[in-house]
């Protein structure tokens, strides 16, 4: 073999190498944001099925809002008036989001056309709520959100070492584009790694870069980067990290809503537009499910705001209407945002299945089958090569390779990606200071040749 070919051989295993441990510390993350994405997919389905106890009931001596209103804050004494849902179909009941007595907990009351309150739910106890935790923070807050980024780094790492791997380099096309499932065992569990990643690895690229804005260090990063750029327009409409990022004002997605002041003006004399008059304007727009209505709030934002929230982010539109007279004050909709915004609107609209409708809820299951079965299948693999006595990481190359290009894609990677930064930072000092005082540990991490 010339020395080409052995410089070709070490790169070949070095990368191999890279895809291991980055396999390795992903395989739990991606089975977990797989199955917990797949369900998050079908929100809308959920939560109509959650609600369904509220559905379908009898329009017959119809109240207004305003009564409707009344009967959810007489239900929960001292509570804030947050919103109110318009029903989705004739004969839903309506859906008012309240602060609590305590300014911690909220309700979501269900009141029937006729006024009466049907019942409540904690949001934070629904089914979609637990399971948005679970994907984005692991249900352990912060730090979950910051091991969620962690391994989404990494896993881009995976899928591009992955597609080097796969690369036929003049091999035909079975167990390229399709696995040969007439060989033996070990075949057909590399062939279906191999063939399923190469269809998923687009779609699990995009899944995984349309969820960087979320994240809380890159997001927060990419926030910051906007504002110096004055690539802000208007309010940001996605979470960072779990948490809604505050507007100008310093409000954020429960700011306050000062509800007994507006009674208190009302009852002064001063003209107020009620929560009817902007209900009836709000159905005469014909806005995207849900359409949320809230009133002015305590001090920032004294006028009516109408709000399509749906996931769907294109169709999203919010209106603004006069807290005395009702008259219209703004319209804004989705081509209004600035171009950063109507990207990433795009992408968090694909990301959460909504962009085209049950087309793209199918995608986002088959990419997360696809991801679930490479894990597998890497674990199985992993666990068929492993020797008894050490990790099983493909064994380092006799020469060492020409690094100059995967350096460069490395270092392109963690200038973009902060936490793969940190830490291949980590993992460079762990290198260099504490594995030469562990030479058990080097040889059980197949770190040093035999």
């Amino acid at each position: 073999m010339t020395t080409t070919s052995h410089r070709k051989a070490a790169f070949y295993r070095m990368i191999w190498r890279w895809h291991f441990y980055a396999g390795l510390f992903v395989i739990p993350f991606i089975l977990m944001l797989s199955l917990s994405g797949a369900l998050y997919l079908f929100k809308p389905q959920v939560e109509r099925w959650e609600e369904r106890a509220y559905q379908q009931l009898p329009t017959t001596h119809e109240v207004s809002p305003n009564v409707q209103l009344d009967a959810a804050l007489a239900a929960f004494p001292h509570s804030q008036f947050h919103s109110y849902r318009l029903p989705e179909r004739v004969g839903d009941a309506a859906m008012i989001h309240l602060a609590l007595a305590d300014g911690i907990a909220m309700r979501d009351v269900f009141v029937s056309p006729q006024g009466r309150v049907l019942g409540s739910i904690d949001p934070e106890s629904r089914i979609m709520a637990f399971d948005h935790r679970l994907h984005g923070q692991l249900l352990i807050g912060q730090r979950g959100s910051w091991l969620v980024e962690l391994a989404a780094s990494w896993a881009i790492v995976m899928v591009v070492t992955g597609l080097y791997l796969w690369w036929p380099r003049g091999r035909g096309l079975a167990g390229v584009l399709w696995p040969r499932l007439s060989k033996g065992s070990g075949i057909i569990w590399r062939d279906l790694h191999a063939v399923t990643g190469f269809w998923v690895a687009g779609l699990a690229l995009v899944l995984l870069l349309t969820g960087l804005p979320w994240a809380d260090v890159w997001g927060s990063a990419f926030k910051s980067v906007r504002a110096e750029m004055g690539w802000v327009k208007g309010r940001q409409d996605w979470t960072i990290g779990g948490k809604p990022p505050a507007d100008d004002n310093g409000g954020g997605a429960h700011a306050e809503h000062d509800h007994q002041a507006m009674m208190r003006m009302a009852a002064a004399g001063m003209k107020m537009a009620g929560l009817a008059d902007i209900v009836a304007k709000a159905k005469a727009a014909h806005l995207a499910f849900p359409v949320l209505i809230s009133p002015p709030g305590a001090a920032a934002n004294m006028a009516w705001t109408v709000k399509s929230d749906s996931q769907n982010r294109p169709q999203r539109i919010s209106i603004t209407y006069d807290m005395a007279t009702g008259n219209l004050l703004s319209r804004e909709g989705f081509a209004d945002k600035h171009v950063i915004d109507r990207v990433i609107g795009y992408g968090v609209a694909w990301h959460e299945g909504q962009l085209f409708g049950p087309i793209n809820q199918l995608i986002g299951v088959l990419t997360a089958a696809g991801l679930v079965l490479l894990s597998i299948s890497g674990f199985v693999m992993w666990r068929r090569r492993k020797p008894a006595q050490q990790l099983g990481a493909p064994p380092l190359p006799h020469m060492p390779p020409r690094m100059g290009g995967v350096m460069a894609i490395i270092f392109g990677l963690a200038a973009l990606l902060p936490l793969l930064a940190a830490s291949l930072l980590l993992m460079l000092l762990f290198d260099l200071l504490i594995l030469p005082r562990l030479p058990g540990v080097a040889r059980w991490l197949g770190m040093k040749r035999a």
